[in-house]
This record gives C-alpha cells, sequence and structure tokens, in this order.
C-alpha cells in the first residue's frame, strides 16, 4: 500500500479525499518533525516510532576488501506493538494455508 492508496482507505471511512488526505498529510509531518527533534512518538496497538544513533564503525569494501570508515549517523526506528505483531501474525499465518 502507497500513501495514495492510504488515502483512498481514509475516504471510504470520512468520506472527503481532501480531509483524507490532509490527515495523513499531517500525521506524517508531526511523526518525522517529532522524531527528527528527538521525540519518541508511540501509538498505542500500533508502534513507536524513534531516533537512534549509529556510532562510527570501519566497514570492508566487498569488491576491494579494503578497509573503509562509516561515519555516525542518526536514523528513524519503528518497533511494532504488540497488537500490530498479532494482528500480522494471524495474516501470515492465514497467507500461509493459502499456499
Amino acid at each position: 500500500m502507497n500513501k495514495r492508496e492510504l488515502v483512498d482507505a481514509i475516504v471510504e471511512r470520512v468520506g472527503d479525499r481532501k480531509t483524507a488526505t490532509e490527515a495523513v498529510n499531517a500525521i506524517i509531518d508531526v511523526v518525522q518533525k517529532a522524531v527528527a527533534g528527538g521525540d519518541k512518538v508511540s501509538i498505542t496497538g500500533f508502534g513507536a516510532f524513534e531516533m537512534v544513533h549509529k556510532p562510527a564503525r570501519s566497514a570492508r569494501n566487498p569488491s576491494t576488501g579494503a578497509e573503509i570508515k562509516v561515519a555516525e549517523s542518526w536514523g528513524p526506528k519503528f518497533r511494532p506493538g504488540s497488537d500490530f505483531k498479532e494482528l500480522v501474525n494471524a495474516g501470515g499465518k492465514k497467507a500461509a494455508k493459502k499456499k
């Protein structure tokens, strides 16, 4: 599902494309700004978005085997909530039975 399909699914619930688009854009914007600012965004039953630190490290170029330095960085992380995990697990079991 992409962003347009998400908006379409919300339109079915709220009945108005403009309202659905604004809601999706607002949620994405608020979560991105909060996480970028160092805040943790927790949505009960869904999961948590947070910023994680990736320290500097050494790595190897797979082609040449030469050692390279990878600079430290910060990145987003999503941890699914228990309700979301259970839902996905149940869906996976159904999909496996169909095969």
